[in-house]
């Protein structure tokens, strides 16, 4: 299987509001940067997108990482929230949660804290991104 690194962003202007999203893609040498924004979404809609976006980008099966600075989504992979959450039906960001848990079932994917706003090249790459996207 291919080895894959993503870091993920998202980004609010107010919450609701105008929000952006954020991915960095790695493979080997290469890196592929993608973004987009919605006019009245929330935070953590727009943390989940940006991995949804990213692996919608994978064209066959990979070992990913996805580094986020999403306590959010983050936590609900490594503390396994999802599990209770599919059993008694998501009450928030339905459609997101269901597309995303699909798509990492397609690949063997781990989930990484960073802390943000901190020294992490890519991480601040995506949330300049996340930012820039945000529909004025």
């Amino acid at each position: 299987m291919k080895e894959v690194t993503i870091y993920t962003d998202g980004a609010c202007s107010g919450n609701p509001g105008p929000g952006g999203w954020a991915a960095v893609l790695i493979y080997g040498e290469h890196h592929k940067e993608i973004y987009g924004g919605e006019k009245k979404t929330t935070n953590n809609r727009m943390e989940l997108l940006a991995v949804i976006e990213a692996l919608r980008r994978l064209k066959e099966p990979c070992r990913v990482t996805v580094f986020s600075d999403s306590a959010y989504l983050v936590n609900c992979f490594q503390q396994k929230w999802y599990e209770k959450w599919e059993k008694k039906g998501f009450k928030k960001n339905a459609d997101l949660w269901k597309e995303l848990l699909a798509l990492v079932r397609q690949h063997q994917v781990k989930f990484v804290k960073v802390k943000g706003h901190s020294n992490v090249k890519w991480n601040n790459r995506c949330d300049e991104l996340a930012r820039a996207a945000i529909p004025k």
